[in-house]
């Protein structure tokens, strides 16, 4: 059957053909992009870093990564969501796959087991940025903005973790549950990720390991039941 049959002309086919490879072209081209700057973000720090460095590496012109990401701030909080999410896309916390599986189930060990797993990845990605981001903040009014955001972030989405975990009737009678949530919130941290992997060597597993054996001693009673690989 012709094209003219089916209603579509070749330069209709041409035209979704080199549409589709533009935006692959294009995706292409900020994945570049990213990946650069998050390695000189990491390797130079923040303020060392420019445009005209990423640009280079990556081997664009400037205003292409202006066009296709954002200024240098605009660039880094990218790469803070991204690697939150673990995905392509930023995606809120509540949302990610990890967090509806913490939900989901009513077992408290469960729910750590599941928890200890995602920041252990999270961290593996998020920790050297997030070290980045600390020290930027001292001195970048924009990159102190997005601290304070993102451990704001944290801090309530800790408080619904606590309170979730809470509601399973096992955590310890004598923690209220900010103070579960405190508890959570500074071992979750990419300062503490730092700490035991990069700095102590810990390899990843081991760490995630350490998470959900410590999660369990310090906030559960001795009631605390379930079995976390179900």
């Amino acid at each position: 059957m012709s094209d003219s049959v089916n209603g579509r002309s070749p330069g209709q086919r041409t035209r979704r053909y080199d549409s589709s490879r533009r935006r692959a072209a294009a995706e292409e081209t900020r994945a570049r992009i990213l990946a650069t700057a998050r390695r000189l973000f990491i390797a130079d720090g923040y303020a060392a870093t420019t445009i005209a460095a990423i640009a280079r590496q990556a081997d664009v012109v400037p205003d292409t990564v202006y066009a296709t990401v954002g200024r240098k701030a605009e660039l880094f909080r990218v790469l803070i969501e991204l690697a939150l999410s673990g995905t392509g896309r930023p995606v809120p916390g509540a949302q990610r796959d990890y967090a509806m599986r913490i939900r989901a189930t009513t077992d408290p060990r469960r729910k750590l087991a599941v928890y200890a797993e995602a920041i252990t990845a999270i961290q593996a990605r998020l920790a050297p940025l997030f070290l980045v981001l600390r020290e930027a903040s001292a001195v970048d009014t924009e990159l102190k903005a997005l601290w304070d955001e993102i451990t704001r972030r944290r801090s309530d989405n800790m408080r619904v973790l606590a309170a979730d975990l809470a509601s399973t009737g096992a955590t310890r009678a004598d923690l209220t549950t900010d103070e579960i949530a405190d508890v959570i919130w500074t071992m979750n941290s990419s300062e503490y990720y730092s700490l035991l992997v990069i700095d102590r060597g810990w390899s990843e597993q081991r760490f995630g390991e350490w998470l959900f054996d410590a999660w369990c001693r310090l906030l559960l009673d001795e009631d605390g039941s379930g079995d976390p690989t179900a």
